[in-house]
């Protein structure tokens, strides 16, 4: 028996990955990121490890899960104990400036970004940028939250002074131009052990919070497509080996098509959720379930080497 330990700061996101994992046979253990005690020394118990540590960790007042995630990847690696989103992982979760920089290495083109580090220097990177309206974005975020669209410089000057006086985990800014694409639709590609396991068509409705999962609480939901056919897409292949580079093995990576044909990536969600409603609709195999049969191909090749 695989047992998955499911390292986490948000307990309401694990019920369908909980459920999927026992139903496949595994083992579950859970540790919630928020502070811990860590004896290097001690072995780790036995197993495939699964992080889902969020850049939103800090909404929710856990201040020390990234800290806490990164001991806990140094010390399960001391061990040789498999993990999945470990140390490389965790890094471009929490910056979307990081995210960029490996993109554009990887030759995958994003949308023009200037980023501000300290919110009193948004304005200047504002101005640099030249084009209005422009997206703001944390650059350490999460489901979208704190990303606004700033139709000018008397608009951002107006918002300004909330900024500077609450920053953000790292007071560094995106600002970044904006991209929307004619029918408010982004894609979003759902990739498990590195590879494609299906596309999502997200229409938006001109909202940047677009969490997938039923626990995630948002005013106006955006409609979830599933669409099995992405497998020649131009991007995937690029995707799949900018993953395997920074060994990310579980991403939802979202893109959009401009009015002008230019396709653009612009998110890498690590810690990703799925929607069960629009899995069920198009009669694919849940995410959960396909990475729990992952996580148990990882888990044995794992005890395959150890041996």
């Amino acid at each position: 028996m695989t047992v998955v330990h499911i390292l986490h700061e948000n307990p309401e996101w694990l019920p369908p990955f909980r459920a999927a994992f026992k139903a496949a046979g595994h083992g579950v253990e859970e540790w919630h990121l928020n502070g811990a005690e860590i004896d290097l020394s001690a072995i780790p118990p036995k197993g495939v490890y699964y992080s889902r540590m969020s850049a939103s960790a800090l909404t929710r007042g856990h201040g020390h899960a990234a800290a806490t995630a990164a001991v806990l990847f140094d010390w399960l690696d001391l061990h040789g104990r498999p993990v999945a989103n470990g140390r490389e992982a965790l890094r471009l979760e929490l910056s979307k400036a990081a995210q960029h920089a490996a993109l554009q290495a990887a030759g995958i083109a994003t949308p023009r970004t200037v980023v501000a580090v300290g919110a009193n220097r948004i304005e200047a990177a504002a101005s640099r940028l030249g084009d209005a309206p422009f997206i703001l974005k944390p650059n350490r975020g999460g489901k979208g939250l704190g990303v606004r669209l700033v139709q000018d410089l008397d608009d951002l000057r107006a918002a300004l002074p909330a900024l500077v006086a609450e920053p953000t985990a790292d007071d560094v800014w995106l600002v970044q131009e904006y991209c929307p694409a004619p029918d408010q639709a982004v894609t979003r590609m759902e990739f498990i052990g590195g590879r494609l396991h299906y596309a999502v068509r997200v229409n938006t409705g001109g909202s940047f919070e677009l969490c997938p999962a039923e626990a995630c609480s948002v005013d106006a939901r955006p409609m979830f497509e599933i669409q099995t056919d992405l497998g020649g897409h131009p991007l995937v292949k690029p995707l799949e080996r900018f993953l395997a580079r920074h060994a990310v093995d579980i991403a939802g990576v979202e893109h959009v098509v401009t009015a002008d044909g230019r396709v653009l990536v612009y998110d890498v969600n690590i810690n990703t959720n799925y929607n069960p409603d629009a899995e069920a609709a198009a009669g694919v195999e849940p995410g959960p379930a396909a990475l729990a049969r992952w996580l148990a191909a990882k888990a044995a090749t794992a005890a395959a080497r150890a041996a």
